[in-house]
């Protein structure tokens, strides 16, 4: 008897169960509210015709992503983000210990040389002359006496009263003497003259390669100084003391400077709406989430390259393999507080200038007797 109402009942209440889910499930999800009020175009006659598109925010320099120029380990770091300073202001700088010593070692040797050219040029020295010339005179004696002694022997006229060995040794003693009065007095000459032309164009070649190597190692320690490029701001600080610093372009720049005095938007208009752009078409930028806050945008230029579109908004509808044309406005930051990086809607008159005249409509293109462009 229990079995044969348990088993009904636990069926009804199953069907009841499932009946509750598919209705509970039916039920449309509510739509989550917006964070902000979407923005729209100024309520203007000057914006009727209008091309809408999407803004990032830069510095008026750009974004720029300061590198190392080598690579290296981050010794000291001397800024921090939001320090505003002037172009070739240090901003961090790698060990240079190696450098250095290698630096200290090539001044040494450039020294070296250096003093070698100096005694080279002023050759000779003062005091180096009278003894040269005390032997000249030294030799210049001997040989008047060996000189004396010969012709004294030669004279004779009683050939008993010398040796013939006499006569020669007296006459090989005068060829003696007067080779070193000739040694002596090309030896005087020579200290006169000076250090021969050839040998001091070899130290002073020894001194520009020691110069050489020491602006070398100069300019490799410089290098590990990184500097400020520009008058600027430090918008992003990456380089920390300790780390290890790649030289070239970095997913993550090691710090991201730029000039903020006057900020700039980068505008991606959509390629079918490239044609309708007007070099300075009155424009206008509004704050995502505010579109009460808008600033007057003013006219850059146009890259006039249609690239891949990288900067999403996050809607489901938008288009990832779209192209745009990219419009480079500037604006006062003053009254319009947005950040580099944040981005703005951006709305452009098709039909006005920055200075409120209308703009030139373009003419029809010509057809042919089909009607066909």
């Amino acid at each position: 008897m229990f079995r044969k109402f348990l088993l009904p009942a636990l069926a009804g209440i199953g069907v009841l169960f499932a009946i509750f889910v598919v209705v509970k499930g039916s039920k449309p999800t509510p739509v989550a509210p917006a964070a902000g009020a979407p923005s729209t175009p100024p309520v203007r006659k000057e914006f009727i015709q209008r091309i809408a598109g999407t803004g990032m925010v830069e510095a008026n320099s750009q974004n720029i992503a300061v590198a190392a120029n080598v690579p290296g380990v981050i010794a000291a770091v001397y800024v921090k983000v939001g320090d505003a300073m002037k172009a070739g202001t240090p901003l961090f700088k790698l060990d240079d210990r190696t450098l250095a010593a290698t630096l200290l070692a090539e001044q040494a040797s450039l020294k070296q040389a250096s003093e070698k050219l100096a005694r080279l040029e002023a050759a000779p020295r003062p005091e180096e002359v009278p003894p040269a010339e005390a032997l000249v005179r030294e030799a210049q004696a001997n040989y008047s006496d060996a000189k004396n002694q010969l012709d004294s022997a030669e004279s004779l006229g009683d050939a008993r009263a010398i040796s013939r060995e006499e006569v020669t040794r007296r006459r090989f003693a005068v060829q003696a003497t007067e080779s070193k009065l000739v040694n002596a007095q090309a030896t005087l000459a020579l200290l006169k003259a000076g250090t021969w032309k050839p040998d001091i164009e070899v130290a002073r070649a020894d001194v520009d390669f020691a110069k050489s190597q020491v602006q070398s190692t100069q300019t490799a320690i410089d290098l590990l100084t990184v500097k400020a490029p520009v008058d600027g701001s430090v918008l992003q600080m990456n380089a920390r003391v300790g780390e290890y610093a790649q030289a070239g372009p970095l997913a993550t720049p090691l710090i991201l400077f730029g000039d903020v005095d006057r900020l700039r938007v980068r505008v991606d208009v959509d390629e079918n709406e490239a044609r309708r752009i007007k070099p300075h078409a009155m424009a206008v930028a509004m704050m995502r989430g505010d579109p009460d806050k808008q600033t007057a945008l003013h006219f850059e230029y146009i890259e006039p390259f249609i690239t891949p579109k990288k900067s999403l908004t996050g809607d489901s509808t938008e288009r990832v393999d779209t192209r745009v044309l990219q419009v480079i406005y500037s604006f006062d930051r003053k009254g319009f507080p947005v950040y580099v990086g944040q981005q703005v809607d951006v709305f452009i008159s098709e039909d006005f200038l920055e200075d409120g005249q209308p703009a030139a409509k373009s003419a029809a293109p010509a057809t042919n007797a089909a009607g066909a462009l």
